[in-house]
């Protein structure tokens, strides 16, 4: 009922995620990040649960396989459930249940793996995965979306549309980017449409947040808004 791709950005280490299914809201249950472990992506008949153990054993440093064998072992409902897994040193791992709805698979690539059920057939993922390849350079927000549009105009999920959602960290315990269509006839044009709109104001002002390493941040309000001027002015062409 879903596809999704796991990745870290070369460029700069974030880690994301990001989904389309039909299914309603998948951003609640399907994507989890911990940017010191790693991140976990679960779905077809899905297990909640695989999400928060996965990430607790990627935080003890478990490989993505071990991780993926774990879960699979402990579960009597595992034909039905596929998850990929990518741990702290980039590796990755994925499990396609037997009982999981045609077409389903996954492919793991270098510094990426995609992974999806009910679809059109296995054009989804190898668009997706051809997409977020050559999309190397892109904003990784961008890029992540645009992988995923490849995917759609190759048939998509089978069922339909209905949801869409991008989960971004950048070393910090909170998301640099979380953004969720819950309910919508046309799910990653309005993704693409929140990501737009959070580079009006909101990505630049989270440059100022506090930080692990910065446990204040930037208060000042005047240094906040005359920054943000800028690189809207920047990112306007002015």
């Amino acid at each position: 009922m879903t596809w999704s791709l796991i990745a870290r950005d070369e460029a700069t280490g974030a880690i994301g995620i990001a989904v389309a299914t039909r299914f309603f809201a998948v951003g609640a249950l399907l994507p989890h990040i911990d940017p010191a472990g790693g991140a976990v992506a679960t779905q077809a008949l899905l297990n909640p649960t695989y999400g928060p153990r996965g990430l607790r054993l990627l935080r003890e440093g478990v490989p993505a396989d071990d991780i993926v064998r774990f879960l699979v072992a402990s579960d009597a409902g595992a034909d039905h459930r596929q998850l990929h897994v990518m741990d702290r040193a980039g590796r990755f791992a994925a499990h396609t249940g037997g009982a999981c709805i045609d077409w389903c698979g996954h492919a793991i690539h270098e510094g990426f793996s995609v992974a999806g059920n009910m679809l059109a057939g296995p054009e989804v993922i190898a668009e997706t995965a051809r997409a977020f390849r050559d999309g190397a350079g892109q904003p990784f927000a961008r890029r992540l979306i645009a992988a995923l549009k490849a995917g759609e105009a190759a048939g998509g999920d089978k069922r339909g549309k209905q949801s869409a959602a991008i989960l971004i960290h950048e070393g910090q315990e909170y998301p640099a980017l979380s953004l969720r269509v819950d309910d919508h006839a046309d799910p990653l044009a309005e993704l693409e449409r929140l990501e737009k709109v959070s580079r009006e104001r909101f990505v630049h002002f989270a440059r100022f947040f506090a930080t692990a390493e910065d446990p204040s941040g930037t208060f000042d309000r005047d240094v906040i808004n005359a920054a943000i001027d800028a690189a809207v002015a920047r990112e306007a062409g002015g």
